[in-house]
């Protein structure tokens, strides 16, 4: 497929997405049923167009069979499957054992990045919903940024509320980078802090901070600025 499309314009070329799962599937007629199906079809949408990702229960069967190298993208939340799933991305050969940690490899693999449930340091258990929202809302728009691979909110959530050590939970994340922070100040008027953090070190990589009311927030042209400022800081951090 990669040798024809390249003898295609952009417009033309055909780029497939493929997902990749091992377990049991209850037959009845031409159909498939069970989470081996579910797994599959999630891996696919979650993949980029051109990749093939893999659930561990592949990787752990091919093991060093192939020629091949895997990305290793974290314990992933899918839906509608009750536990996480470790995802793998397939991609050319890196090494001798095979296995590459995602955005911490120059080359096709993404920059990944882990947003951290944000702390309300308010005093205002109301202001708990608020601090969530933004939250999401930066998985949501960074999500869209297709130079990045940004972790699943609900894996991303599991740490809400515990003491952290960084490079621990990029670790466990699989995530180059994290971004953190905090809501804070009584009633309308509130502070919002973010930290960007270097997962392999702990460094902060950069911060930001912007005062206003829920009303100013929750303007989208705001939180773009935001994305685009993370993903410049994110370039830089992999370039310098």
């Amino acid at each position: 497929m990669a040798a024809s499309n390249r003898r295609l314009s952009d417009d033309h070329q055909i780029m497939l997405r493929i997902g990749i799962n091992l377990g049991d599937v209850m037959v009845e007629g031409s159909d498939l049923y069970g989470d081996g199906v579910n797994i599959a079809a999630r891996l696919e949408a979650l993949a980029e167009p051109g990749s093939v990702f893999i659930s561990g229960k592949v990787r752990q069967e091919v093991a060093n069979k192939l020629k091949l190298s895997f990305d290793d993208l974290g314990e992933q939340s899918l839906k509608n499957v009750a536990e996480t799933v470790r995802v793998y991305r397939v991609s050319a050969p890196a090494g001798p054992t095979g296995d590459t940690v995602a955005g911490k490899t120059l080359g096709a693999s993404k920059p990944s990045i882990a947003v951290l449930p944000f702390t309300n340091i308010s005093g205002d258990p109301e202001q708990e919903y608020f601090s969530d929202g933004i939250t999401e809302d930066i998985i949501t728009d960074l999500s869209q940024v297709s130079a990045l691979f940004v972790v699943a909110r609900n894996t991303a959530f599991a740490f809400k509320g515990k003491a952290l050590d960084m490079v621990q939970v990029a670790q466990k994340l699989n995530a180059a980078f994290l971004l953190e922070g905090s809501v804070r100040g009584p009633g309308n008027r509130m502070r919002i802090t973010v930290q960007l953090i270097d997962g392999a070190t702990g460094a902060i990589c950069g911060s930001s901070g912007t005062t206003g009311t829920s009303a100013t927030f929750s303007d989208y042209r705001m939180k773009s600025r935001k994305v685009l400022s993370v993903h410049s800081r994110l370039d830089c951090s992999r370039t310098n």
